[in-house]
């Protein structure tokens, strides 16, 4: 048992195991490399590559670090003025009621149809994304921001602002449902925990500052001006996400796909496809064509397409249903509610404030309402900090106490912080809210910075383990957490008002940490089970059993060769142990 993960015996080799750290880490001394394997040579300690690249120039994990650090910059950038359209209304909302001559419900549900409008866009934009990848649909998703938000602005009644709300929502889902996924495509294992942590950040976290520029907005420009710089800053990153976010879906070959391979022998790092049948078919056809060629660099301009190329031979439809049985993958289920709970708790908070703010003995006007979510973006801020400090060098950790073998259980560490910190904020928050004539304001917006610090980091923890350990389902794993999250909080948007009058602040908050604890304890028999999960979900995999697999456009087996850097390396290491031997 590797620090509390029962060890599988069903399989040669778990999916999502990987021997990371090369030679026995329980001493310093350096270790001889595979020749045939790609490694990161940067630090003191070689780490092998998760996934390989292949040779091809256009292969993501190729890139230059600093070309993908800007394309995941720029998708986190278009993420954060997609997030903003959720919480927009938080600082505005008594002025929106007025506005449209609605009730507070009316309000709230302008926020619960925009998370609508994102759950159902994603049935259709994760079959999409599976067959012809995701750049075309981030540019969709950008268009869609300026398109939205010209509608939201221009919107006279309540109805038609209630559509732009939907299609706001629509806008949002490329964003929420594949940056994460795009990290997985851009990085190897070892570099995604700081890289998804800022991800996070930018599609949850960043969103909190939204309200305090919303209030600013509102009391100096009116409402609609806020809804004209979310398509105006939209606007100026469309044609940056035209020209500089290339298509980050590749077909590599499964052979190549180390962390997905159920039969890899970790003592001596061969590497072979867990369905054997296509790789000898794909290695018959190399012998027959004996082509080895690497593949030339795709030009600049043809990148700017919005496809190229179809990445699997499965129809749409089929494709539109897919994540549905996926509702019921234990390790899904876990990442749905350790993401989804904490964020639904953060909108139930946002209609309370909007409420007891804005109402006797405080009255905040717009602007001063939006203030309080500074705290809120600064737990954001901190969640990310924590999460991206702790998710690698955990992660590296661990490996190293257990042999050089990489669980993704060891993600699942950072829900520790995110129990203490979350589960106080949520407390916290109800207890002090009860009575703010006693408490003040201080104090519950404290409590709300720490609520969402929490979050921050259970999303990054989820994303992680979600990326780590399934990857080759994580677009349907994002779509059924980007599902349960909106489904989720339209219904505690629904229910919110009528809970508040009915059972008060402090018991509602004290029932919803009762149910926080609940959800991150069951990371708990996730993390211990986690290994024999993910053996038992790959030997009966619910999708193959349904026909839904997926059926990756067939790439040739190459052969792998020594590599130059390695030989070198491990001549180097040759070379010191013959000095160190005694004469």
């Amino acid at each position: 048992m590797g620090l509390g993960i029962l060890e599988d015996r069903k399989l040669d080799k778990v999916p999502g195991t990987v021997f990371l750290v090369q030679g026995d880490t329980t001493d310093e001394a350096p270790r001889q490399l595979d020749p045939r394997l790609k490694y990161d040579l940067s630090g003191p300690t070689p780490i092998v590559l998760v996934p390989q690249p292949t040779d091809d120039p256009n292969d993501p994990l190729n890139w230059p670090l600093w070309k993908r650090d800007m394309i995941l910059f720029l998708l986190c950038l278009i993420s954060i003025m997609a997030a903003t359209l959720g919480p927009i209304l938080a600082a505005n909302a008594i002025t929106v009621l007025f506005a449209f001559e609605t009730g507070i419900d009316g309000v709230a549900l302008l926020t619960g149809y925009h998370l609508v409008g994102v759950g159902v866009a994603g049935f259709l934009f994760v079959a999409s994304a599976r067959i012809w990848g995701k750049r075309h649909l981030y540019l969709l998703g950008s268009v869609l921001l300026v398109a939205s938000s010209i509608w939201g602005a221009l919107a006279t009644s309540y109805k038609s602002f209630l559509w732009a709300r939907i299609l706001q929502g629509v806008a949002v889902c490329p964003f929420e449902a594949l940056v994460n996924a795009s990290v997985g495509d851009l990085y190897p294992v070892h570099q995604r925990g700081l890289r998804m942590a800022f991800s996070n950040l930018a599609l949850y976290g960043g969103a909190f500052f939204t309200p305090v520029i919303v209030g600013i907005t509102t009391e100096r420009l009116g409402y609609r001006w806020s809804f004209w710089f979310v398509a105006i800053f939209s606007g100026v990153l469309l044609p940056l996400v035209f020209l500089f976010v290339p298509e980050t879906a590749f077909r590599r070959p499964a052979y190549l796909n180390t962390d997905l391979s159920s039969q890899e022998d970790l003592t001596n790092g061969t590497m072979q496809s867990g369905r054997s049948n296509e790789r000898h078919e794909a290695k018959d056809e190399l012998e027959a064509t004996g082509d080895e060629r690497v593949p030339e660099k795709v030009p600049f301009v043809k990148t700017l397409l919005p496809f190229n190329g179809r990445k699997t031979e499965d129809t749409f439809w089929k494709l539109v249903i897919r994540p549905l049985p996926l509702l019921i993958h234990p390790a899904i289920f876990w990442g749905m509610v350790t993401q989804g709970t904490l964020i639904a708790w953060t909108v139930l908070i946002g209609v309370d404030i909007a409420w007891l703010y804005s109402n006797p003995p405080f009255y905040f006007t717009p602007a001063e309402t939006g203030y309080t979510y500074a705290s809120a973006f600064f737990g954001g801020l901190c969640g990310f900090i924590l999460s991206g400090l702790v998710a690698d060098w955990s992660a590296k950790f661990l490996t190293k106490l257990n042999k050089g073998v990489y669980e993704p259980e060891f993600r699942i560490i950072l829900v520790i912080p995110q129990m203490i910190i979350g589960c106080l904020g949520i407390f916290g928050f109800g207890f002090v809210t009860a009575d703010l004539e006693k408490y003040g304001v201080a104090p519950s917006i404290f409590f709300f910075a720490l609520e969402v610090m929490g979050m921050v980091i259970g999303a990054v923890a989820s994303a992680l383990y979600i990326v780590d350990a399934h990857r080759d389902i994580s677009i349907e794993a994002f779509t059924c957490m980007l599902l349960f999250k909106n489904f989720f909080s339209f219904g505690i948007t629904w229910i919110a008002w009528d809970w508040y009058r009915e059972k008060g602040v402090w018991e509602n908050f004290k029932t919803v940490g009762l149910i926080q604890v609940g959800v991150c304890l069951l990371s708990v028999p996730m993390y211990i089970l986690g290994k024999k999960n993910r053996s038992l979900m790959h030997r009966y995999d619910i999708l193959k059993m349904l026909g839904l697999t997926n059926k990756p456009v067939t790439q040739p087996f190459r052969p792998l060769k020594a590599r130059e850097e390695n030989l070198e390396w491990n001549a180097q290491i040759a070379h010191r142990g013959s000095l160190s031997q005694p004469d």
